[in-house]
């Protein structure tokens, strides 16, 4: 399992810092682990597959 941070799940999805920590609070993304700052971080293969729904119910 892989881990990534807000910063990188924001790039992969191609969004702002702000909608990932929403869909986190949103429960839409679920956070793994959080990092020593206390960020949540999210498994990687969770993150490809709310990319590719998201693209099959019309985008981000």
């Amino acid at each position: 399992m892989s881990l990534m941070s807000v910063t990188e799940v924001a790039e992969f999805l191609d969004v702002q810092e702000s909608r990932v920590q929403r869909l986190a609070r949103e429960h839409l993304l679920i956070a793994k682990d959080n990092n020593a700052n206390g960020e949540p971080l999210f498994d990687q293969g969770d993150v490809s597959k709310y990319k590719e729904l998201a693209e099959r119910l019309g985008g981000l």
